[in-house]
């Protein structure tokens, strides 16, 4: 069995860039995507430091979370190991993206060229239209690797079967080949030198070892370095958790509490509407708009793929049960809603590239905000009708309280994780207007207002939005305001096999 890996000498590594530079040359990457490049970090404490430069890229995971999240199955894993894309699959949504702990994927919506609009003839030689609106990264040079083995070439061996970066390193820090060949030189490497692999610790088995002779203990002080925001998911996106978490649950509870009639159609044309324009954002904001339907290619394992099945069945149920006026029809729609909400928190916590999602106690917390909103939402349309609210005050107050739980335990949780300090600072200052405005306040005033005054609603008319909005609120800042990416850290054991 073949797997091919890359391996980088950081006490050979002097950080000239001339791997990204070669790279950059061989693919023509746009002048602000660098598949290969090297950060420029430091160890040790003062007046004992030095730099370390650290080459950085796609780690071609033996175990890949950007392959298991893909929807279209554009991801996928050749047999030697190397992790690839499917242009011609791909529709742009940029999951593999937030699900990469190492920043290696990149969506590109238009031509860039170096100098302005014209192309340098390199530039202009690679221009593939298909690179547009998909996600791209380093291939460890696949092409060369194949054309080299037919040509019975050695990848890692012959300069014309070897990724460019490591036929150019002057330092010859970087090396590539075959870890499962014990005679190959980045086996031997790995087997007698200490070395580490990069978040490890997240299961992934990454295929790119960084062999470094320093002691663990001068290396303490190194920090994380680009922890910053996800730039892949934005506004839009938050969007589809927001309204799609939202009606999926009110559907859920109209269905329920109407039996055995049925809830009032425009009712359920409000579920139906917010889930509607979520998906809608979602679709806004993919590169290939028109390859839509490739996201139900992969229900084995993606999320997103799931998400839209259950979608497809939610929104059937509904037109058939309001079509043939059949109740239980309708409150079969609203079980997909709530099993719709389900699946948004699972793609969320199978983002293993973002800390404040991949955290478990992000399930429960999206899974309970979006029941609380639901319930929220349907005690407002109630009062609108002059309907009796007070069984669903009740379930409105039981709600808080598991969202209120939900809500200290994930940011307990993550306050104890290795996340970002900027993600952490920005969870902690929501959560003060969150949990008061939120959670407290709502909750006065529905326990004054069941039980002083039950005919006047002015009370739990305001109680209602406050949760609904805090809801929002909440999603919007975790999807969009607190989504740092994993970053880079020396911070980590070595080992020699």
């Amino acid at each position: 069995m073949t797997r091919y890996v890359m391996v980088a000498d950081l006490n050979r590594c002097i950080g000239c860039q001339t791997c990204t530079v070669a790279c950059r040359h061989t693919n023509a990457t746009p002048p602000e995507i660098q598949w290969r490049k090297v950060l420029d970090m430091e160890s040790g404490e003062f007046p004992d430091v030095e730099r370390v430069f650290v080459p950085v890229g796609c780690q071609h995971c033996a175990d890949p979370p950007c392959m298991h999240v893909c929807p279209s199955t554009a991801t996928r894993q050749r047999d030697d190991g190397i992790v690839s894309i499917d242009y011609d699959l791909c529709i742009g949504c940029s999951y593999c993206a937030v699900a990469c702990p190492y920043q290696a994927r990149y969506k590109v919506d238009k031509n860039r060229f170096a100098y302005d609009d014209k192309p340098m003839p390199s530039e202009e030689m690679l221009i593939d239209e298909k690179t547009l609106g998909v996600a791209q990264k380093c291939t460890f040079c696949s092409d060369r690797v194949d054309a080299g083995l037919e040509a019975n070439l050695t990848p890692g061996v012959d300069p014309d079967a070897t990724p460019a970066c490591v036929n150019s390193c002057i330092a010859n820090a970087l090396h590539f080949g075959d870890i499962e060949d014990i005679e190959s030189k980045v086996s031997q490497l790995v087997s007698n030198t200490p070395h580490f692999r990069m978040h490890e610790e997240l299961g992934t088995d990454p295929g790119f070892y960084y062999l470094w002779n320093k002691n663990p203990s001068s290396s303490s002080n190194v920090k994380s370095i680009g922890q910053v925001p996800q730039s892949n998911w934005d506004w839009r996106a938050a969007g589809n958790f927001m309204l799609g978490g939202t009606g999926g649950s009110l559907l859920l509870f109209a269905g329920f509490f109407s039996l055995p009639d049925a809830p009032h159609p425009l009712v359920v044309s409000l579920a139906m509407l917010l889930v509607g324009l979520g998906l809608l954002f979602v679709w806004a904001e993919i590169g290939r708009p028109r390859r839509f339907l490739h996201v139900l290619f992969h229900p084995q394992t993606s999320w997103m793929t799931r998400e839209a099945g259950v979608a497809s069945a939610f929104f059937a149920l509904a037109f058939i049960g309001v079509g043939l006026s059949i109740p239980f029809v309708i409150t079969l729609a609203g079980v997909m809603g709530l099993v719709f909400v389900y699946c948004q928190a699972r793609m969320l916590k199978a983002s293993k590239g973002i800390p404040a999602w991949r955290e478990p106690a992000i399930s429960p917390l999206i899974l309970s905000t979006g029941l609380t909103e639901g319930a929220a939402l349907l005690l407002l349309l109630l009062i609108a009708v002059a309907e009796e609210i007070t069984w669903l005050s009740y379930l409105l107050l039981g709600l808080m309280v598991v969202r209120t739980v939900a809500a200290s335990s994930y940011l307990h949780s993550l306050s104890c994780s290795k996340a970002p300090a900027a993600t952490i600072s920005i969870l902690k200052k929501m959560a003060v207007p969150f949990l008061v405005v939120g959670s407290l306040i709502p909750l006065i005033l529905i326990i004054i207002e069941v039980n002083l005054r039950p005919t006047a609603n002015i009370a739990i008319i305001v109680a209602s939005i406050l949760v609904l909005v805090s809801g929002w609120y909440m999603k919007f800042t975790i999807v969009t305001r607190a989504a740092h990416v994993q970053g880079f850290s020396l911070d980590v054991p070595r080992t020699a096999s």
